[in-house]
């Protein structure tokens, strides 16, 4: 495998792989060359419908499919999926917890050029908001697949948050296991716990490197299930190390750092502190630049966790 690679693209290829094992239905608004169900359409063009650019639409039709016993993925770019067709995916899905699962790409500040209207920060919030829904945020190419084939074998209703930049592959797909609502626990360390997922995985992995060159030891923690949330590995991680740092591509606020500080301030309340974007929206610019202008850094996440070891 590619040392870098789109977990869009590792998308498209598992369903197109998925698709030989699974009944599936692939739906997409007009989309396909972005969000790469493109190569699921190559394959089996008589199991994927266009529908054009009418995501509201498209949720209801898959809704209607998933009542005549298929496994449906409905995709589109997160600011439409979550954002447009909020209403379809709550009353004609959520509700009666139909099995259509979301393959929304193009999440998080890396749309880059795309801009504020496309840089969709706010899906992680509004998708875990809707009762009985699955919410994940892989973080490279073999999580990603194991994730599609998760979402195909769970009955109910899922959230798939994919983006459009070329990721390191953190993972060995020949021994990788993947469990929905399951942490994994990277590295392990005693003075804090970094806890991220999607791209910020990587950058949590680089803070924790940068970090034990000062002789700071901490534990980094993918959380790529933001929804059922694995309580067990934060509240061990907490007791153990602490103080906690979030990190990821999303608001500050109802995303991953809101679910892990529920977490804590239910169960075991320590110093914490999240790396995400402030409350603000995006803008239009290289992906690269605008991950380090609004923090979502190594860098950062490392300065984050200096600050909370001194609150301990």
């Amino acid at each position: 495998m590619a040392d870098k690679i789109a977990t869009r693209e590792a998308y498209g290829m598992a369903l197109a792989e998925f698709g030989d094992k699974y009944d599936i239905v692939v739906l997409d608004a007009d989309l396909s060359k972005s969000t790469k169900t493109e190569t699921y359409k190559k394959k089996f063009p008589n199991k994927f419908i266009n529908m054009g650019i009418a995501e509201g639409n498209m949720m209801s039709t898959a809704a209607g499919i998933a009542t005549c016993g298929k496994v449906v993925f409905a995709s589109s770019f997160a600011m439409f999926a979550a954002g447009r067709a909020f209403e379809q995916i709550r009353n004609s899905i959520g509700y009666p917890g139909l099995n259509v699962k979301i393959g929304a790409t193009h999440a998080g500040l890396s749309v880059g050029e795309d801009g504020a209207s496309h840089q969709c920060i706010e899906d992680i919030s509004i998708m875990r908001t809707i009762p009985g829904m699955v919410v994940i945020s892989p973080a490279d190419a073999v999580e990603t697949r194991c994730a599609v084939e998760a979402a195909i074998k769970h009955k109910g209703p899922v959230y798939l948050r994919l983006g459009r930049l070329s990721v390191p592959v953190l993972y060995d797909a020949a021994t990788y296991q993947f469990e929905l609502g399951k942490g994994i626990q990277i590295s392990d360390g005693t003075d804090a716990t970094i806890i991220a997922n999607g791209l910020m995985v990587h950058e949590a992995v680089a803070a924790k490197q940068l970090l034990d060159k000062e002789g700071i030891s901490v534990r980094v923690i993918d959380i790529h299930t933001i929804k059922p949330i694995d309580k067990d590995i934060i509240i061990k991680a907490a007791k153990e190390t602490g103080a906690i740092v979030t990190a990821e591509e999303h608001n500050v606020i109802g995303g991953l750092g809101s679910a892990v500080a529920e977490v804590l301030v239910e169960n075991c309340p320590v110093p914490m502190k999240r790396v995400g974007v402030e409350d603000k929206f995006g803008k239009s610019g290289k992906p690269e630049a605008l991950l380090r202008e609004y923090g979502l850094t190594a860098e950062n996440i490392a300065g984050k966790v200096k600050e909370i070891i001194k609150m301990k």
